[in-house]
Parts: C-alpha cells; sequence; structure tokens
C-alpha cells in the first residue's frame, strides 16, 4: 500500500500526460484528471476533500486578487499583438530590411530575423509573426532561389524570438508561477518577508540573452552565405527600391512601441501591466492611423488619430521628465490633462475607424479567444497542482531530485530534459501550467537563482515551436507555404536553429550572469 501511495503522484502525471497526447483539450484534462485520482485518493484515505471544497476560494485568492494582476497583462499584450497584425508593420519592416540588406548574399535572411526580432519585441505572438513572415516572404525567398530548407527554418526560428524577447507571453505566464513558487519556497524555508520576482525581474533577465540568439540566427545567416552561396543569393541593387523615408516609416512605429512598452518596464517607469495598457493603446492608434479601408476616403479622420498618437507620445515623455504625482503645481497637471484629453480623443478617432471595416470586432474576438484558453487552462492546472500536492508529489519529486547525480546542476539538468522532451508533444502553455509548479518550489529550495531559472525554462520552451512532430511554428508555416516546398523541408530547417537555441540555453547555464546581471544593475 505504501508503494502505491509514492506511485500515485507519477500515475497521476503520466495519465495527464497521454491524455493530452491524444488530442483531450488541456484545460478539462488538467481538472478530469485532478479530479479523478482525488477520489481515488479519497478511496484510499489518502486525500482529504476539505481541499475540493476550498478550491473555489483557492481560485478567486489566487488569482482574482489584486496581486495576480500581472495576469491582466496577458490579453492586453495579446490585443496589442492582434492589432498590430493588422496594421501591416510586418509587411512594411520585411520591405524595408529587404531594401537595406537584400543586395548582400545572405541578405534575405538576415532581415527576416531582423524583422522577428522587431516583432517579437512589439507583438511577442508567434503565430501570427510566423504566418506573415510566410506569406510575405517565403515566396521571395524562394523566387529568390534560397535553399527552400534554410528559407522555411529562418522563418520560424525568427517567428519563435517573440517568445524569449520580451515582452513575452511565455514570460508572464512563467513570471506568475515562478513568483509564486518562489514565495512558497521562501515560507517553507521560514522567510515570511520574501523576496519578490517580478514579470519585471524576466523581461531584464532575458533581454541579453535573447539579442543573443538574434546574433546568432544572424551569424547563422552569414555563414551560410559564405560556405554556401548558392543556398541564399543576393538581389540585384537595381530592382531594390531603397528609399530612405520608406526604411524609417516602417522602423519609427514599433521602434516606438518597444521604447514605451519595454522602455518603461525596464526603468521602472511602469509595471508590466501599465505598460501593456500603454502598447495596446499604441497599437490601436498605429492601426487606426493606417486602416485605409475605413471609409471611401482612406485618409479622412487619420489627422485626428496622428494627434492622438502625438499627445499619447508627448504624455509619456511628460510622465519621465516632470512629476504628474499629487501635489505638482496646476499649470503642470492642466498640461497633462490636455494630452490626455487629445489622446482619448484620436484613440476614439482611430476605434471608429478600425469598427467600420470590421478589423476590431475581429481583434476582440481573437483577443477573447486566446486569453480564455489561457485562464481556463490556469485554473485546471490550478487543481491539479492542488491535487497532486496533497497525494504527495511534491515530496517525491524533491526525493528524486536531490537523488540525482550532481547536486542542483543534475537537478536543473533533468528539469530542462523532461521540458525539452516534453517539448517535442505539448505547448509551451501546458508545460508552463504542469510541470513549472511542481519543480520549481523544490529547486528554489536546493538553491537555484529564480531569475536564472525563468531564463533557462524560457529558452527550453522557445524551442517547443521548432522540434518535430508537433512544432507550432512549423505547422504555422506549413499552413501557409505553397505546396511545392515539401514538410520535410520545414522540418529539415528547422533543426540548425533548434541547435543554435540548444547551444543559447548551454550558454545561459554556463554563464548565469548573462540572465542576472541586467536585472540586478537595473533592480539592485
Amino acid at each position: 500500500m505504501d508503494i502505491l501511495f509514492t506511485a500515485l503522484p507519477f500515475l497521476m502525471f503520466i495519465t495527464a500526460v497521454v491524455a493530452l497526447l491524444r488530442g483531450f483539450p488541456v484545460a478539462f484534462t488538467l481538472a478530469g484528471v485532478a479530479i479523478l485520482f482525488a477520489l481515488i485518493g479519497l478511496a484510499l484515505d489518502a486525500f482529504d476533500p476539505l481541499h475540493l471544497r476550498a478550491f473555489p476560494q483557492r481560485i478567486y485568492g489566487n488569482i482574482m486578487e489584486m496581486d495576480k494582476s500581472i495576469l491582466v497583462a496577458v490579453p492586453l499584450f495579446v490585443f496589442m499583438g492582434v492589432m498590430l497584425e493588422k496594421s501591416r508593420v510586418a509587411e512594411e519592416l520585411l520591405e524595408a530590411m529587404g531594401a537595406l540588406f537584400g543586395s548582400l548574399r545572405g541578405g534575405l535572411g538576415i532581415s527576416v530575423v531582423i524583422v522577428g526580432a522587431l516583432l517579437a519585441a512589439s507583438t511577442g505572438i508567434v503565430g501570427a509573426t510566423v504566418v506573415t513572415m510566410g506569406l510575405l516572404s517565403l515566396p521571395t525567398m524562394l523566387r529568390r532561389g534560397y535553399d527552400p530548407a534554410l528559407a522555411s527554418g529562418s522563418i520560424a526560428a525568427s517567428g519563435t524570438l517573440g517568445q524569449i524577447i520580451p515582452p513575452s507571453i511565455v514570460l508572464i505566464l512563467l513570471g506568475d508561477q515562478l513568483g509564486s513558487a518562489y514565495a512558497r519556497a521562501q515560507r517553507e524555508q521560514g522567510i515570511f518577508s520574501p523576496d519578490i520576482l517580478t514579470v519585471g525581474d524576466l523581461f531584464a533577465g532575458a533581454l541579453v540573452p535573447g539579442l543573443l540568439l538574434v546574433s546568432a540566427y544572424i551569424i547563422y545567416q552569414i555563414v551560410i552565405a559564405i560556405t554556401r552561396p548558392a543556398a541564399s543569393p543576393a538581389i540585384p541593387k537595381e530592382e531594390l527600391n531603397a528609399d530612405i523615408f520608406k526604411i524609417v516609416r516602417a522602423l519609427v512605429p514599433p521602434l516606438g512601441l518597444i521604447i514605451a512598452v519595454l522602455g518603461s518596464i525596464l526603468s521602472g517607469l511602469a509595471t508590466p501591466t501599465e505598460a501593456a495598457g500603454v502598447g495596446a493603446l499604441g497599437a490601436t492608434l498605429l492601426a487606426g492611423f493606417r486602416n485605409a479601408g475605413a471609409s471611401t476616403n482612406p485618409r479622412s479622420g487619420r489627422w485626428l488619430v496622428a494627434i492622438g498618437a502625438i499627445s499619447l507620445l508627448a504624455l509619456i515623455a511628460a510622465a519621465v521628465l516632470l512629476n504628474l504625482r499629487a501635489g505638482t503645481d496646476g499649470s503642470t497637471r492642466l498640461f497633462a490633462l490636455a494630452l490626455g484629453a487629445l489622446a482619448a480623443i484620436g484613440t476614439a478617432g482611430a476605434i471608429i475607424r478600425l469598427f467600420r471595416t470590421g478589423v476590431l470586432d475581429e481583434v476582440m474576438t481573437q483577443t477573447a479567444r486566446i486569453s480564455s484558453m489561457v485562464f481556463v487552462i490556469l485554473i485546471g492546472a490550478s487543481l491539479f497542482a492542488l491535487v497532486f500536492r496533497e497525494l504527495g508529489g511534491d515530496g517525491s519529486v524533491r526525493a528524486m531530485l536531490e537523488a540525482v547525480p550532481g547536486g542542483v546542476f543534475g537537478a536543473v539538468l533533468v528539469v530542462m530534459l523532461i521540458m525539452f522532451v516534453l517539448g517535442f508533444f505539448l505547448d509551451f502553455i501546458e508545460i508552463t501550467f504542469v510541470v513549472v509548479p511542481i519543480v520549481a518550489p523544490i529547486l528554489f529550495l536546493m538553491g537555484v537563482d529564480p531569475i536564472w531559472l525563468g531564463v533557462l525554462m524560457a529558452l527550453n520552451l522557445q524551442t517547443s515551436f521548432l522540434t518535430p512532430p508537433f512544432g507550432f511554428a512549423l505547422f504555422y508555416l506549413r499552413g501557409v507555404a505553397p505546396p511545392s516546398l515539401p514538410t520535410s523541408a520545414i522540418y529539415r530547417g528547422a533543426i540548425p536553429f533548434v541547435i543554435i537555441q540548444l547551444f543559447a540555453i548551454a550558454l545561459v547555464a554556463a554563464l548565469p550572469w548573462l540572465a542576472t546581471a541586467l536585472p540586478r544593475m537595473l533592480y539592485g
């Protein structure tokens, strides 16, 4: 009977993984397996039913309280990404970068990586980035004689940069899960005024590794251009239109959003949720300004949206340079209120333009669908973690990790290997909500740095988008790729980039300061 009690949490985990691999809905699988094993534990007198009775209050306390307001950033960042998808930012960026680098061997591949990085820092949605770049870049690269595997691998890998370059949905979800696990681990150590792990810490920690990954992708493109010139030919200069005005117009909007969103978070001026609100507002203004189908006259009302965007930028600058808190002089507050009113009027104009063409309805529907999926999975995962913990799973996992040769490093290595293997079959959300709550508290009790662990996990989860057979970036690209491009070429093209990402994980594992130096520099 003791062996059965010990094996029960592992059987629970295996059952959940098998059900997920069979294609059952994630949220209902996690909740259903939790209830099933709670009933089994109840029959074996190994589970107290009072835990299930208190679960609704647990959900309300853990998810709906103000200390979980960080989760509000999820729908806001999703809204920002979907809205930017409709504003032709990616299309203009690809044209501008192609004009800049297209005359070089490997230039189109370098352009795709740079655009992927810029879209990652301004949208953070992998599916939208891969689909957009697949529709716009893949036909051009194939027509110009690029190796099909190199072209498809470059697009798929560049699209996944949104998982590691902040602001990123995976970093927000990891920050929420790791923050709770870190606080719990400190309480178990008798620390009742614990240190706090924030999403801003993870954003700062992931920035340098993310830029290193972008650099590694570009270096790979250069190496291929040198060693295999026929795989990535240049575009004749006479076929390129390097209009400096178009290039500036393509670069300024995403860079402005990156500075407004990421800069405000890293500087401490705004929380991630507040910055996400600013990003959503900025994306709405940008999409409204560029929405050419708003009326029979595509330029009608654009001046109003432009005034709103300029006022929003001026208001952000005033918040940085001036003290807008209560107690400031009346003229400063009046100036800020005037800017806020103009920004609100411009936003209203943008919303009207987007509403008339149905863009707003489409964006809101997609945002609600994605956000609902995340939060329903979160509730199911919370029930799963509760039952797993009460069945003694924490103690079993802790004993297993402590028994791994190599101490702390060996335990982290085993966790990374498990997450990497699961990434072949499961989505990053499923891995985040199933694995992280189980292993993170134990690793923290063993003395693992939370920012370092979070960045390693984020890099690891990024590979799940590229690893066959169920790499979602590969599926997204297959859906928009021409029929003449074989699926085997898409899979083959992803392999070098998976190796690059594994190298990045090993580098951050060997040099933890790559993830921890910037947060300590910014926040102490």
